[in-house]
């Protein structure tokens, strides 16, 4: 049995430019995440889905197309499923008891937002001691605003993937990944 499990985060309707909060590039990212989620299957690696769900919230409303697993990268029949509601898919959920259940030594990271729920989730599974891959093309954001200044996603998604890399993992592309 294979000891690497993908983790599909967040890759929602709600992020398509039709969405309520449009990502740049997401048609792209979500093509390549397709990619690595076809691998895995082939190779027997564990897909794990996760949705983030935003009670009450203008966005990710339960039960709302919004909040739905985009059909590109729709979860295969029996594959888990992870309902979140913190950018953390490990916080309050039962991920990291399915993965340990599983044996799972390595977790591949894609999906959205990169300086987000990305983040988070990359961030816990180093910190709970797996071997952490991100797919860097296979995942996506959008413009953030500080103090006044917008910076572009691709500076956002540029910082977010060094950060990983420094200290948090393996950052890689599709291509790479998939060719390993």
């Amino acid at each position: 049995m294979s000891k690497r499990a993908v983790i599909v985060v967040d890759l929602q309707n709600e992020y398509w430019p039709e969405g309520g909060f449009a990502l740049e590039n997401i048609e792209g990212a979500a093509a390549n995440a397709a990619r690595v989620i076809a691998q895995a299957r082939k190779a027997g690696d564990l897909v794990v889905n996760v949705r983030h769900e935003k009670p009450g919230g203008p966005i990710f409303v339960p039960g709302s197309k919004g909040a739905e697993i985009n059909e590109s990268v729709a979860p295969a029949e029996g594959e888990p499923v992870i309902t979140k509601n913190f950018p953390n898919s490990f916080r309050a959920t039962g991920l990291k008891d399915l993965l340990d259940e599983k044996g799972i030594e390595e977790v591949v990271v894609i999906g959205a937002m990169s300086h987000m729920c990305v983040d988070a989730t990359v961030r816990a599974a180093n910190d709970f001691g797996y071997r952490t891959v991100t797919v860097h093309d296979a995942c996506a954001t959008r413009n953030l605003e500080f103090n006044g200044v917008t910076v572009p996603a691709a500076h956002v998604h540029a910082a977010m993937m060094s950060s990983f890399g420094f200290a948090y993992g393996e950052v890689i592309s599709t291509d790479d990944f998939l060719a390993r």
